[in-house]
């Protein structure tokens, strides 16, 4: 219907007069249609009686109503379609209940899978029709294909997780004890600093590594969205376009090739040769093969595994069987990685000799006490037996166990697993901006000691933006301006092997002024390009003129994919095939010319093309193979060589192997698991749904975010969101500096750890008394733990790391060059430190308490200018590139204006005293030796014997091969 004067009618009563009519007269053809079917199944048999009946709901709620205008501009322009819908909750849960069980005969009963598709008011030729309101009204009609998943945990979750911590705990104890006690014998006015003091650094601790802990768990949740936002290719208003997966409503038509993950529920509508792997649902292994007549169902979330088809969705989100059981799944982002394992290992090393030595000092300092060895400010003893106050007894022994347990707060380095969490943190934010997502938090630590890196060649090597740049036909290569020069009759078959044997498709516009558009995979969109663009193909003529026979799918195992055909016109029928070029090269007997005749390929044409073709060229220009070089025939190996040798042959030559042509996914697999019981860290780079099993098997799966199937994604431990090999090399810099990073810090730390330690217990020992009070030492810690973290582990990735050799899966955390920094640093501030605490107040001419503050000043300090010489453990200029890392110096400037409000303004709550201008020169002069230190100290060569193994018993030892792997990344 239409109005002459369509500004003047009321467009809503005009829409609800014309589907009020179109109602009836649909209702009524639908009966009719209905009544004939239910009198054919009562002939065939009885049962489908019952069937009608029991789904008769189904027919009798679908209200369906179209209708169809005729554009108002060109006649050449097509008909567009809007169509409304209207099923009940009842029918919905029918649809997708009747799709969970698998039910046929219901799905007979109901037209088929074009009936449900009439049922959701949907041209399987057009899509869904009409503009994104169409769109938001079925989303809230059916639901969006989201799912409810349980929050992330909060912050108040990680800080009840912080208190659960033993020292803490005791900590906490000792500070409520001194508190009370404080307050009893001092009053609250005076007595609650000690208390107090540590309640607050315990405080500070709980709070910063719960923030710490937090800000990694929004992280990785929202990486978790960002690698759960799948695109997929559906048909919308007759087009071929890519959408999110969260985008996907009912009714949506969905391409689906190998590789691909079933974004929702629904019904197979034609494809060719598909089989799906429903093991993520079913637990079974085996592939389902997925057809019109015997199995039309598909599942989300599950994965194609051959083939290609169309689908038609029929529920989504929560309403499928994978969204009930996503629901309740949250992901677990506290894993452990391999490196945190190891620190774990450090830490609790480390914490047992600070556990020992706390004890000693806690068994002399209360004998110290207890024998009347101790004297208070006012130089009295403080115990004389019966005659001390219980409650002096009891302030005593607190103090002393408080001292105690803050040996232990400080021996024990914390801050080793929360820099290795700001380390990841950090990097992985810096590794999305370059194109790289992290999936599994192990990887980045892992890719820094990666010893080779095996690599895919199409789609990886190659870049994913394809185009044709030659053409050979036959053995003659032919230029762009020779085109026209081929004979007709090839030309043709040309256009039928390109438009036919794809999976891709060409729209043209309707009003043909504007470009055409192509989708499917890279190489498809690139042959369609170039043979339209300049073949002149016509692709819609094409697959009007011919019938397809029979499709023969491309898989890993072929790698070829063909198609059968019949032509109308003559009734002849054509094969076609497409693929890898020395797959197809085997199975041709002869060969075309440009002009058309047709020649035999013997022995010596056919070594020809295969020179045309050699998997080396591109190793060549990737720097894998030598240009112009010998090419070693143990180099350059097929893969069913590989497979054929003996295991140890193949141990013995893997090593030597660059590329390996004409592999399956079982000699790639082969391969990974050979160079991994050869002692290498193993990285593979895939795209397709046949790297999955080595992408599994490597020590880190790096797989491609545009071109990549969905099964390459979920097998591997990044995804590489630009396709560009590049961004494997910067993947491979973040990685090196990830662990370089760590190992910085755990430098910086152990010697912030042995000094105190070293220092408490001798001044324990020797004088009764520790220098660095509870609250200093949480103080130390604090700083040192989080700023020194925070500065350290946002060092940016350097050239020079990539020159280093792989670290390997075997070699120490805590390597000779660290040994020799950091026990050169513990031993020169342990040296300066206790000549104060034995000699400060006579050299320096003040009182203890004076004394008491230039140790904690000067121990402080060190460590600030220690923090420059961790920078750098083997260059001796640590002082390169400062200039462009703002973060490191605006934290070093944070250090010391939170030093001088400790010691200047806090004194009460630091148990410290002012200093005056020539006190700090003299703190700052003695910590500033740190550099000149650090500078000597680098030019004392090390052994390449690790350290520890000097303490252990000698064992047989055998050489290891590592090969660094460097390759020129391709543009």
């Amino acid at each position: 219907m239409t109005s002459s004067k369509p500004t003047h009618v009321d467009s809503s009563t005009l829409l609800a007069n014309t589907i009020s009519q179109a109602q009836k007269r649909w209702r009524i053809a639908y009966l009719a249609i209905c009544s004939v079917r239910a009198m054919l199944s009562l002939v065939r048999e009885m049962a489908s009686e019952i069937n009608s009946h029991q789904y008769s709901g189904i027919l009798h709620s679908v209200s369906c109503t179209v209708l169809d205008t005729e554009p108002t501009g060109s006649k050449n322009q097509k008909k567009g379609r809007e169509s409304t819908i209207n099923i009940s909750d009842d029918d919905q849960m029918k649809f997708t209940k009747m799709v969970k069980e698998k039910d046929l005969e219901s799905l007979n009963s109901l037209g088929g899978v074009e009936g449900v598709a009439t049922a959701f008011g949907i041209n399987s030729k057009t899509g869904i029709t009409g503009h994104d309101e169409e769109v938001r009204r079925r989303r809230e009609m059916f639901g969006p294909n989201t799912y409810h998943k349980p929050p992330p945990k909060g912050f108040l979750f990680f800080a009840l997780e912080a208190f659960r911590d033993t020292t803490i705990l005791i900590l906490l104890v000792c500070a409520a004890l001194a508190l009370g006690f404080g307050i009893k014998q001092h009053g609250v006015k005076e007595g609650w600093y000690e208390g107090g003091s540590i309640f607050v650094a315990v405080f500070l601790v709980i709070v910063v590594s719960a923030f710490s802990n937090f800000r990694q768990e929004t992280q990785f949740d929202k990486l978790s969205k960002i690698s759960n936002n799948i695109k997929v290719d559906v048909l919308r208003n007759e087009r071929r376009q890519q959408i999110s997966i969260f985008d996907i409503v009912v009714g949506d038509i969905v391409f689906l090739n190998i590789g691909d993950q079933i974004p929702a529920d629904g019904l197979f509508l034609d494809g060719h040769s598909l089989e799906v792997d429903e093991s993520s649902m079913t637990g079974e292994s085996d592939h389902v093969a997925v057809n019109t007549q015997e199995n039309p169902f598909l599942f989300s979330g599950s994965k194609i595994a051959d083939g290609y088809a169309r689908m038609l969705v029929t529920s989504v989100g929560m309403k499928t069987a994978w969204g009930e059981m996503m629901s309740s799944i949250t992901r677990d982002s506290n894993e452990r990685t391999p490196l945190q394992a190891r620190l774990d290992k450090l830490t609790s090393s480390i914490g047992k000799v600070g556990l020992s030595v706390a004890f000693v000092v806690l068994v002399v300092m209360l004998a110290r006490y207890f024998t009347g060895n101790t004297k208070d400010d006012k130089g009295k003893k403080e115990y004389i037996g019966s005659r001390t106050d219980t409650d002096d007894v009891l302030n005593a022994v607190v103090r002393i166990v408080a001292a105690a347990v803050t040996i232990v707060v400080v021996a024990i380095p914390e801050g080793l697993p929360l820099a290795v969490t700001l380390t990841l943190a950090y990097s992985m934010k810096r590794m999305m901006a370059d194109q790289a997502m992290v999936r599994k938090l192990s990887a980045c630590e892992t890719m820094g000691s990666a010893t080779v890196i095996c690599t895919d060649k199409t789609g990886t090597l190659t870049l994913n933006k394809m185009k044709v740049t030659k053409f050979w036909l036959g053995q003659e290569p032919i230029e762009e301006d020779s085109y026209r020069t081929i004979a007709p009759s090839i030309v043709e078959v040309f256009h039928q092997g390109v438009s036919l044997n794809t999976t891709g498709s060409v729209y043209k516009s309707a009003s043909g002024s504007a470009p055409h558009e192509f989708s499917g995979s890279p190489t498809e969109k690139a042959i369609l390009s170039w043979a339209v663009s300049e073949l002149g193909m016509d692709m819609e003529k094409l697959k009007e003129s011919c019938t397809i026979l029979h499709v023969e799918t491309f898989n890993s195992e072929k790698k070829r994919s063909g198609v059968s055909i019949r032509k109308k016109a003559d009734n002849t029928v054509h094969v076609h095939w497409k693929g890898a070029a020395e797959m197809i090269l085997a199975l041709c007997s002869s060969y075309y010319d440009s002009l058309g005749s047709i020649k035999s390929m013997d022995e010596d044409e056919r070594s020809k093309i295969e020179k045309i073709i050699q998997a080396k060229a591109i190793a060549t220009e990737c720097g894998i193979l030598e240009l112009n070089g010998q090419v070693d025939d143990e180099q350059v190996v097929e893969g069913v060589v590989f497979r054929n040798y003996a295991h140890e042959q193949r141990m013995e030559k893997v090593d030597k192997i660059r590329v390996m042509a004409r592999s399956s996914p079982f000699d790639k697999l082969l391969m990974v698991q050979c160079l991994r019981q050869k002692g290498h860290v193993v990285a593979v780079t895939g795209d397709g749904t046949n790297d999955a099993p080595a992408l599994k098997e490597a020590d880190i799966g790096l797989s491609m975010g545009i071109q990549g199937t969905e099964v390459a994604k979920e097998s591997s431990d990044i995804v590489i969101l630009d396709d560009n090999f590049t961004s494997v090399a910067t993947v491979l810099r973040w990685g090196r500096c990830v662990y370089n990073n760590i190992q910085k810090f755990i430098q910086f730390q152990l010697t912030v750890n042995v000094a105190a330690l070293v220092i408490n217990f001798i001044a324990a020992v020797s004088a009764g008394e520790v220098p660095l009070t509870a609250v200093q030492l949480l103080w130390v810690n604090l700083i040192m733990d989080t700023l020194g973290a925070l500065a350290l582990a946002t060092e940016r990735p350097t050239d020079e790391l990539m020159q280093m050799s792989p670290v390997g899966r075997t070699a120490p955390l805590i390597t000779n060059i660290m040994w020799r920094n950091l026990l050169a640093q513990a031993f020169y501030q342990i040296t300066i430190l206790l000549t104060l605490q034995f000699a400060g107040e006579s050299i320096f001419n003040v009182s203890a308490e004076v004394n008491d503050t230039l140790i904690f000043n000067t121990f402080v300090l060190c460590q600030v200018f220690n923090e420059f010489n961790a920078r750098n453990m083997e260059k001796q200029n640590v002082f390169k590139g400062i200039h462009s890392n703002h973060l490191f110096l605006g934290i070093i400037a944070t250090t010391i204006v939170l030093q001088v409000v400790m010691v200047e303004f806090l004194r009460k709550f630091a148990s410290t005293e002012r200093l005056n201008w020539w006190q700090w020169v003299t703190c700052i002069a003695f910590a500033a030796v740190s550099w000149p230190i650090g500078w000597f100290v680098k030019l004392i060569p090390v052994s390449g014997k690790p350290f520890l193994s000097h303490l252990k018993r000698p064992v047989a030892t055998y050489k290891r091969v590592m090969n660094s792997i460097y390759f020129r990344g391709t543009s």
